[in-house]
């Protein structure tokens, strides 16, 4: 529950977060929050994650784990026309997981919850050119973060921390001052061809046949853990002193109550 300056600062950073985006060229939709099984199964949550999503079992439909699931499957099942790339996708949801098996002093309060609010990019490439995409939108989530004036490490995750769906992972960290430990904010991964196999995901070049495309997404970014660090790591007496890239979306510099 967030009220008077923290609800306001929550949608400070939503707006914040969708208009950087919007900057760097990425197209905003507004996805839907429950999406059903084909969806799951397109972008790789099911069947191996269905223990972690909320299931409307009368209906057979899912509460989105990360607006990646229903922007992705925005593009089941096309093939894309040439020199329609990149694709670039933004969307504000709403994030739902069980979070089932977590407990503990590691996830209390902001740390992790069965309902959280996230900014989401997602990106459709050509194989060649995904990489470079990859590094692109971890440049991106690294300018928030920077512009946000927090303290911020990235990881290049090695393939035993990696999900089965993902190519390569960078995962951005936090620090949080009142935990004393790194907490991460942000993934960002390329899938290559395994979500746009599930999802007959094409493009088909002059004089060939169609071929598999690759997926990338990324949290960009995820707000509970955001909020707490710019909590504990700005505090001064008067109060928490907000970053100057925030002021005009809250109309506040700081949080004194």
């Amino acid at each position: 529950m967030y009220k008077g300056q923290g609800a306001r600062l929550q949608r400070a950073l939503i707006n914040f977060f969708l208009d950087e985006a919007l900057q760097a060229g990425y197209a905003e939709v507004q996805p839907p929050i429950v999406v059903n099984e084909a969806s799951g199964y397109g972008t790789g949550q099911l069947p191996d994650k269905e223990g972690q999503m909320y299931h409307a079992t009368a209906d057979n439909l899912y509460l989105i784990p990360t607006a990646e699931v229903p922007i992705t499957n925005l593009y089941r099942d096309e093939i894309i026309p040439e020199g329609a790339l990149p694709i670039k996708n933004v969307g504000y949801t709403p994030c739902f997981r069980r979070e089932a098996g977590s407990w503990g002093a590691d996830v209390r309060g902001l740390n992790r919850l069965h309902q959280f609010d996230k900014v989401e990019i997602v990106q459709i490439q050509s194989p060649e050119k995904s990489y470079a995409a990859l590094e692109e939108m971890s440049q991106h989530i690294q300018g928030l973060l920077q512009k946000l004036e927090l303290p911020y490490r990235v990881l290049r995750l090695c393939g035993g921390d990696m999900g089965f769906t993902s190519a390569l992972t960078y995962d951005m960290e936090v620090y949080s001052a009142a935990q004393g430990r790194w907490l991460e904010v942000s993934s960002v991964s390329n899938f290559e061809t395994y979500q746009a196999n599930r999802l007959k995901l094409r493009q088909r070049t002059e004089g060939g046949k169609p071929q598999l495309l690759h997926t990338l997404n990324g949290s960009a970014l995820a707000l509970p853990r955001i909020v707490a660090a710019l909590l504990e790591n700005n505090q001064t007496p008067e109060g928490i002193k907000l970053p100057k890239a925030l002021h005009r979306y809250t109309g506040f510099e700081m949080i004194t109550r």
